[in-house]
């Protein structure tokens, strides 16, 4: 994740998530992207930020074998990763998992130094400390956010 950020970063590109799914004959590398300035992700940021993280990755050849790499706009299952990206999703239904704990889903209801309140089913009003929590959305906005 760190080559994908350092690459794609000056670049105007946040990294959300890079997975590395190997098969027997070879690996997908999927990174996900969005923009540092929050406009919505284009077919050509995706093809400049492919077109230049796969230079990097032919020169430090970092993945063995034969990979596919792949990048992605954030998409409905968007990862919450920072206080801001939930204060752009108020309102929206999001899936929070606290490892060890187990999950909740529930509407972005508040968000505040540095923690996030969920409105579950019964209304019930639920607040997470965002540090060492799992987040991503379970609905798509209706427009960009």
């Amino acid at each position: 994740m760190t080559m994908a950020r350092d690459v794609l970063e000056p670049l105007g590109y946040e990294v959300l998530e890079v997975q590395n799914s190997g098969g027997k004959r070879s690996s997908l590398v999927l990174v996900r992207i969005d923009r540092l300035d929050e406009q919505p992700v284009t077919v050509e940021d995706l093809e400049r930020a492919s077109r230049v993280l796969g230079l990097e990755f032919d020169r430090l050849d970092p993945i063995q074998g034969e990979y596919r790499l792949e990048l992605e706009s954030p998409g409905s299952k968007r990862p919450l990763l920072r206080q801001r990206h939930f204060e752009r999703m108020l309102g929206l239904k999001a899936k929070v998992k606290v490892p060890g704990v187990g999950g909740t889903v529930g509407v972005i209801e508040a968000v505040d130094d540095n923690t996030v309140t969920l409105k579950t089913d019964g209304n019930k009003l639920e607040t997470f400390n965002l540090e060492g929590i799992i987040a991503n959305l379970t609905e798509f906005p209706d427009k960009h956010r």
